[in-house]
C-alpha cells in the first residue's frame, strides 16, 4: 500500500504538482492514513502540511470517547483545543490517581493502555522490611519496583476505574524472579534467593462488572521480565469507567517462597498477547 501511494504522488500531470490540490482533498486521504505516514507526508508541501493538521483527520484517530479520557486523566476538557495535539498527549503515558497509574494511546494500533505500579497495588507485608523492599531501578516505568525477600503469605491486590473504549482487553502482571543490579556497566540478575515458586502455582484472579475468572501458573522463569497472563474482559459501553478488581497470591503456609520482583499490572487490548511474553 505505501509504495502505491508513492507512486501515485509521484505521478504529476503536466504543468501540475502536488502544491495544486486542494487542501481539503489531501486531507480526505490522509484521513485514511496511519498517523505516522500522514507525519512523513506533511513535509511534502504547504498543503499536505496544513491538510495534516485538520481536526476530522486526528478525530479519527483518537478513542470515540476520548472527552471522557481527558477528564478522568486531566479533570477538565477543552474541546477547543487541536485534535492532533490531544493525539500526540494521549500518546505519552499520562500519571492519575497520585502518580501511581499510567494511561496512553498505543501509537501503533491506537489503543488504549494502562498500567499500574507497585506503589498503587495493595500488598500484604509491604510495610515489614524483613520481608519486603521498594527498590528503585531504570527497569521500571515507575523508577521502583517492588522485591520479596522471603513471606510464607504472598499477596498482592490492585484496582483501577477508567473509561477503556469498547473492545476486549487483557491483564498482564509484570514480574521477574531475581533481583537485577547493574555491574560494570552490565545487567547482572541475582537469582540465589528465589525459591518456593515450584511448589505450588500462583493464583491469579480478575474481576470486572460482576464477571470474575480465575486462572494460575507456576513461576519458573528467572533473570527477565515477564508477562504472567491474568485473565481478559470485555468493554461494551465506552460511555461508562470500567472498574477492574485483579489480584495475585500464593497463600500455602506449608512452605516460604522469596526472590520476586514485582513491578506492575498492565492492561493492554487483546490483540496485544503475541507482543508479550505470557504463561
Amino acid at each position: 500500500m505505501g509504495s502505491g501511494w508513492s507512486l501515485y504522488f509521484a505521478t504529476e500531470a503536466p504543468g501540475t504538482n502536488l502544491g495544486d490540490l486542494p487542501e481539503s482533498c489531501v486531507a480526505c486521504v490522509l484521513e485514511n492514513m496511519q498517523p505516522q505516514q500522514i507525519c512523513q507526508l506533511a513535509v511534502l508541501n504547504r498543503a499536505f502540511r496544513g491538510a495534516s493538521s485538520a481536526d476530522f483527520v486526528w478525530e479519527s484517530k483518537l478513542p470515540v470517547n476520548y472527552n471522557e479520557i481527558f477528564k478522568r486523566l486531566f479533570g477538565d476538557f477543552d474541546g477547543e483545543v487541536c485534535k492532533k495535539d490531544l493525539y500526540s498527549v494521549l500518546c505519552h503515558p499520562n500519571s492519575f490517581d497520585a502518580d501511581h497509574k499510567k494511561a496512553w494511546l498505543d501509537k501503533s494500533s491506537g489503543k488504549m493502555c494502562l498500567a499500574i505500579s507497585s506503589n498503587g497495588l495493595s500488598i500484604t507485608g509491604i510495610d515489614d522490611r524483613r520481608h519486603w523492599n521498594r527498590i528503585p531501578t531504570e527497569e521500571s516505568r515507575f523508577s521502583s519496583i517492588a522485591y520479596l525477600q522471603q513471606t510464607w503469605w504472598f499477596e498482592v491486590n490492585g484496582e483501577v476505574e477508567f473509561p477503556l473504549p469498547a473492545g476486549t482487553y487483557s491483564v498482564f502482571f509484570r514480574l521477574q524472579l531475581g533481583k537485577s543490579t547493574r555491574r560494570f556497566g552490565r545487567r547482572v540478575c541475582n537469582s540465589q534467593n528465589v525459591h518456593g515458586w515450584d511448589i505450588k502455582p500462583v493464583q491469579f484472579q480478575l474481576s470486572t462488572s460482576g464477571k470474575q475468572q480465575a486462572t494460575s501458573c507456576y513461576l519458573r522463569k528467572s533473570g527477565n521480565w515477564n508477562y504472567y497472563h491474568g485473565g481478559d474482559f470485555v468493554v461494551e459501553n465506552s460511555n461508562k469507567a470500567t472498574k477492574i478488581k485483579f489480584s495475585m497470591m500464593q497463600i500455602d503456609c506449608t512452605h516460604t517462597k522469596g526472590g520476586l520482583c514485582v513491578d506492575s499490572v498492565v492492561v493492554y487490548p487483546v490483540e496485544f498477547k503475541e507482543r508479550l511474553a505470557h504463561f
